[in-house]
């Protein structure tokens, strides 16, 4: 069968990649056309576009982008009619997806969704045109279910996909890593910015006071894919901080704490059970629309999975160095740093075991022959 799989981020590169890998080993004559990333490209088939060249973040940022992101939908559609897909799987990334499904329903194509978009987030209209346009829906979050329920909508919990991703990962020997990036034996803070320019350059002008404060810690930034070497030479030759360039996994593995911009590295140093700061400052306008639209008590995905404050969030003018100086003193040793990790393992039973890459590949094979 033919698979059209559309992501757009680092992220849904690697979901994309792990749910690519099920539908290769359950369909061995899939022939798949993606938008994604290296990760998906080595799983194999066709590289259409590469997330790094969409990677626009914020209403501002889109807006100033707007001819680019319609160039991009353009050639996604014409892509798609030429291709000619049993099946077109969309992950995330639900501005520029969303359009893609409500164009692709219209033209008689059949639509999957792999990870919802935050709808339980904001703008919960938008519920009615995935159901229009969305034929089958896979979700990751436990409560997704029940969201979607209330619309009268039957969506697929399939478990989270990052179980599968940190279980199956090839870690690397802790001293070998040290040796490999110059790591000194101090305990490691690590630093995980974002992914976007945008956000890194936000978030590391703050995340790095925090060197001078805390000086028998190592402070390591974990590099974003989408990023070049050259991009983060501007905080390494500055700062006292080391560099490991896509290997957050492996940094994680033998972190103290860290400090997170919020998304879905906040889960992902959950799952590692790494004591973390959530951290999130977007521009002036940005924030001002988000904050009238975003109805949710919290905004990293570990509190909002555990309907309560498990980590916590440092969001716009609250993410300051006073307040990162405190917060991270409180996770390093002591009762707060103790609950933290005895929540995680709370949160890690409630995402389900692994098999998520394979449930949504099984159920999207399934229901394509049950047409």
């Amino acid at each position: 069968m033919k698979y059209y799989i559309i992501s757009g981020e680092a992220s849904g590169d690697l979901h994309g990649s792990n749910l690519m890998k099920a539908l290769f080993e359950k369909d061995p004559d899939a022939n798949i056309r993606f938008w994604g990333g290296d990760l998906m490209q080595a799983v194999g088939g066709t590289l259409v576009s590469h997330y790094k060249d969409r990677a626009f973040m914020g209403f501002v940022e889109v807006l100033s982008n707007l001819s680019k992101v319609l160039g991009f939908i353009k050639l996604c559609k014409k892509d798609i009619v030429a291709f000619q897909p049993d099946v077109i799987i969309l992950i995330d990334n639900s501005g520029f997806n969303l359009r893609i499904a409500k164009w692709a329903k219209q033209e008689g194509f059949y639509t999957n969704y792999y990870i919802s978009p935050q709808v339980w987030a904001s703008r919960s209209s938008r519920v009615k045109a995935i159901k229009q346009y969305v034929d089958r829906m896979f979700v990751i979050l436990p409560f997704e279910k029940a969201f979607y329920k209330k619309f009268d909508y039957e969506v697929d919990f399939v478990g989270h996909p990052l179980i599968d991703a940190i279980a199956t990962r090839t870690s690397m020997d802790e001293k070998e890593f040290r040796q490999k990036y110059q790591l000194s034996d101090q305990p490691i803070i690590a630093l995980l910015p974002g992914s976007r320019k945008q956000e890194i350059n936000k978030m590391l002008s703050v995340m790095l006071t925090m060197i001078k404060e805390f000086p028998n810690y190592q402070f390591v930034i974990a590099g974003a894919p989408s990023q070049s070497l050259s991009f983060y030479k501007q905080f390494t030759s500055n700062y006292d901080v080391k560099f490991v360039d896509n290997q957050t996994y492996d940094l994680l593995s033998i972190a103290k704490a860290a400090l997170v911009t919020s998304g879905t590295a906040t889960l992902e140093t959950a799952l590692f059970k790494v004591p973390q700061v959530v951290c999130y400052k977007a521009s002036s306008i940005t924030y001002q629309i988000a904050k009238r639209i975003i109805t949710l008590e919290y905004i990293s995905l570990v509190n909002l999975i555990m309907n309560k404050e498990v980590v916590k969030e440092l969001i716009q003018n609250d993410f300051n160095s006073n307040a990162l100086k405190s917060e991270l003193t409180a996770i390093l040793a002591g009762d707060r740093r103790k609950q933290m990790l005895a929540d995680y393992d709370a949160l890690e039973q409630q995402l389900g075991g692994q098999g998520a890459s394979e449930a949504t590949a099984s159920k999207i094979i399934g229901y394509l022959k049950s047409k």
